[in-house]
């Protein structure tokens, strides 16, 4: 059995970074459809032409809330995985992603493995799990997905909670790529079980796949024109779903993060939000495109109307007894502890103050929602790991 103390170690270690000098460049270079609501699985999935109904796509929603100290970026999404070996692969082998770094903690019986999509053409010659990667990975500016293994699960162990199930908050990742159709072929050849091809129901040109652990893995069609991207695939989104928008993202802008596009609909809304974004049009009706042709990835906040309204909804946050996948984002900070003083006065309170437990400078913030968001010092700090120097 995995004791609670363990649990908890699994969520308060993890994260990742970016060195110029680290690779060389061989090359230089929408709608969803399960959102959960109250006691009802709200589905516009494979029946509905969401180009029919949406109200909107601009970014009315503007920043009012004052940055945290620090130069806050996202640079990672938490998932638990069953089997290393097997989610490596589809990620790094068949969706294209280099991983960047690992930490082992024989002493705790967990691993954790850093994959992202560097740009095509991207030699990355650093070992993971060694210093150097570990300084790669915590100034690494891009996003990452890490991900969490435990070596010893209880017998009874039937798989990770993935989602999408009655009031649960993680929805899924996704990857942009050219050509969706060309990519659920390819996917498929390699093996690649789908919940949606692109040509089933009236959501054409939308696909979700399953990785090992039967997360739901989004393919999305580019915004811009074919070649611009030269990566087959590059990781797009991560979506959760929100009980009220305006203060989630109140609270992510607060974290550096900026809304670049908006879409309305009957019963739900969608909202792109972006870490540094370059020159987010304010044409709403170029912020489609232009959301969909970024490189670096997008949170994708999903809010089904009315659940504002209602004091007693809370969704599930991915680390309940019971229903363990999703684990957190992260973001890197220049000071954990005054970034933590400046998101306390918004008032949603930690799971781990920096200097809380026995691993000093490393916080858990709750977002409005009650999801766990990692606050990690940009450099890093020792993490008590087993190197592979």
């Amino acid at each position: 059995m995995l004791s609670s103390s363990l649990i908890t170690r699994v969520l308060i270690i993890g994260s990742a970074t970016l060195r110029s000098s680290a690779f060389t460049t061989k090359v230089k270079n929408s709608s969803k459809f399960i959102h959960t609501r109250r006691s009802v699985n709200f589905q516009h999935t494979f029946g509905v032409n969401l180009s029919q109904r949406v109200k909107s796509s601009t970014t009315s929603i503007m920043s009012t809330s004052n940055i945290i100290p620090g130069r806050p970026a996202w640079q990672q999404s938490m998932l638990r995985i069953s089997d290393a070996d097997k989610s490596l692969k589809f990620y790094t082998e068949v969706m294209g992603m280099t991983l960047i770094d690992s930490f082992d903690f024989p002493q705790w019986k967990f691993s954790l493995y850093f994959v992202t999509t560097l740009p095509e053409g991207t030699e990355y010659t650093l070992k993971p799990g060694t210093q150097a990667a570990h300084d790669y990975l915590w100034k690494y500016d891009g996003v990452t997905l890490e991900l969490t293994h435990n070596h010893e699960m209880p017998e009874d162990f039937k798989g990770y909670h993935v989602g999408n199930q009655e009031k649960d908050g993680f929805g899924h990742v996704a990857f942009s790529c050219d050509d969706v159709y060309a990519a659920t072929d390819e996917l498929v050849k390699a093996g690649v079980s789908f919940k949606k091809k692109p040509d089933e129901g009236r959501m054409k040109g939308l696909a979700f796949a399953y990785d090992p652990d039967g997360y739901w893995v989004e393919l999305v069609k580019r915004g811009c024109e074919p070649g611009t991207i030269k990566n087959k695939y590059n990781l797009s989104q991560t979506m959760l779903r929100v009980k009220d928008p305006k203060k989630s993202i109140a609270f992510y802008e607060s974290l550096g993060m900026k809304v670049v596009n908006e879409r309305h609909f009957d019963d739900f809304s969608l909202y792109f939000l972006s870490t540094n974004p370059p020159s987010p049009p304010s044409n709403k009706d170029e912020a489609q495109k232009y959301t969909m042709s970024l490189f670096n990835p997008i949170l994708e906040l999903t809010h089904n109307h009315g659940t504002e309204n209602d004091e007693t909804f809370q969704h599930f946050n991915g680390n309940e007894n019971g229903r363990q996948g999703f684990g957190h984002v992260g973001f890197l900070v220049d000071d954990v502890y005054q970034a933590c003083d400046g998101l306390r006065p918004m008032g949603y309170g930690f799971r781990k103050e920096p200097d809380g437990g026995n691993m000093k400078g490393l916080a858990f913030a709750y977002d409005p929602d009650g999801y766990s968001v990692e606050i990690i010092k940009r450099g890093g700090i020792e993490f008590f790991d087993e190197r592979k120097d």
